[in-house]
């Protein structure tokens, strides 16, 4: 048995008389599939497509040496010849960037809201379920956040005067708490 055929690799040896009647074939303009469909007929082979391109280039045979097959009516378009291309020579371009610096303008200072409120600084473990939990410090390293720890308001989790402050003032809070009461299901 041959090697080849245990790789699942068709033979690339073609018989001489299919290699002629692929070189005659090809010489009369027939494409290639046709070329290997009438080598298949006439000498009971699989040749395919492929096979007749890769068997042609092996021969040797280059496009020049196949004629092309003239369609009635049709021309051959000539084809079309590439611009040269000009040395570097510098063209500006159309839009540039422009490397001015911005303009600022002055601007009058934002007005910050603030809420007198006077927080009871309690840590994390100490506020209680009803807490406000608005925080306080942290902006240097090493410094203790603390929270606000007021009754919050129903719904939030911030007292009134830190809802206020944190919510935005043109558009109202829409957002309504469920008051249903969740219950703990055992996984079974």
């Amino acid at each position: 048995m041959d090697a080849n055929k245990d790789k699942g690799v068709e033979s690339t040896d073609w018989a001489p008389e299919h290699s002629q009647a692929l070189r005659e074939l090809l010489a009369k303009g027939t494409s290639f599939s046709k070329a290997a469909d009438t080598i298949n007929a006439k000498f009971g082979t699989w040749y395919t497509r492929n096979a007749a391109i890769g068997r042609a280039k092996r021969m040797g045979m280059t496009d020049s040496d196949r004629q092309q097959p003239a369609l009635p009516g049709a021309v051959r378009p000539e084809p079309e010849k590439v611009p040269e291309r000009r040395g570097s020579e510098f063209r500006p371009s159309e839009f540039r960037w422009t490397l001015r610096p911005p303009v600022f303008q002055c601007v009058a200072p934002a007005k910050l809201r603030r809420v007198e409120v006077n927080p009871r600084h309690l840590s994390l473990l100490e506020l209680e379920c009803n807490d406000c939990r608005y925080p306080y410090g942290g902006n240097v390293e090493g410094e203790a956040i603390t929270f606000c720890g007021h009754p919050r308001r129903k719904g939030s989790s911030y007292c009134a005067a830190h809802f206020r402050l944190t919510s935005d003032p043109v558009v109202p809070a829409e957002r309504t708490v469920n008051a249903a009461r969740l219950r703990l299901v055992r996984a079974t």
